[in-house]
């Protein structure tokens, strides 16, 4: 087990953000989280990269319990969080973004076939490398966001969001760098407003609705479930 999730509370406040979640993640899986705003899937992320403490509840990753680590701390296990809302260095260029992103390699050279590696798989990125972020477009600026997260190496990597914001042919192909990253080897735990897109590429599949688990499945399984067809699928 890569990810194990037992029982987690967690408050903004005196509101019940989280209310007892527990989930799995296997190693090499894609697992979605969906549901609607508010239900708690940004909260879940938040708590597993440490930005959130939980009040009750573990987080254990490949055995070792996390939730109460500093996030730094958690990045070092190879857990990396891209967030919602691409939070990119936007007064910085695209090469200065996926440095940062490599701020734990000491190794100059390494970093430098890390970044050929990103330009291979984001050629658009390439042609823009000298260019400030906050310039680019939002599919741009997400295909940024997730290069500058695998210069970090992730065995994990929490993705928050991804196509939000994103016309139709950009979605379809941040969803295929999604699924090429997986199949590279990268572990992915996806939260995403897209069920259909999420569902399509997710080997299983939890539902959130007001902080808690309410079904789980395959990611067919629950493409095909006529509750979740009418909540999350636009009802066809």
């Amino acid at each position: 087990m890569m990810l194990k999730i037992d029982n987690l509370q967690v408050y903004y406040g005196a509101i019940h953000a989280l209310q007892g979640i527990s989930f799995s993640l296997e190693q090499g899986e894609i697992v979605a989280l969906i549901g609607a705003n508010g239900a708690g899937k940004s909260t879940t992320l938040n708590t597993i990269s440490g930005i959130l403490r939980p009040r009750e509840g573990r987080v254990q990753f490949q055995g070792q319990e996390i939730h109460q680590m500093p996030p730094q701390a958690i990045v070092r296990l190879g857990i990396i969080h891209v967030p919602e809302g691409r939070k990119i260095f936007t007064r910085m260029t695209v090469m200065e973004n996926l440095e940062m992103g490599a701020y734990l390699n000491p190794d100059r050279a390494s970093i430098s076939r890390d970044i050929e590696a990103v330009f291979q798989r984001f050629s658009r990125l390439k042609e823009r490398r000298n260019q400030v972020s906050g310039t680019l477009s939002g599919g741009e600026q997400q295909m940024l966001a997730i290069a500058r997260g695998l210069m970090a190496h992730p065995t994990l990597l929490l993705l928050d969001e991804p196509s939000m914001g994103l016309s139709p042919i950009l979605v379809e192909q941040i969803f295929d760098i999604i699924q090429d990253i997986n199949e590279q080897g990268t572990s992915i735990l996806l939260v995403e407003q897209n069920a259909q897109m999420a569902l399509a590429i997710a080997d299983r599949a939890y539902v959130l609705e007001t902080g808690k688990v309410v079904m789980q499945g395959t990611g067919d399984a629950l493409l095909e479930d006529n509750s979740v067809i009418e909540a999350y699928l636009g009802g066809h």
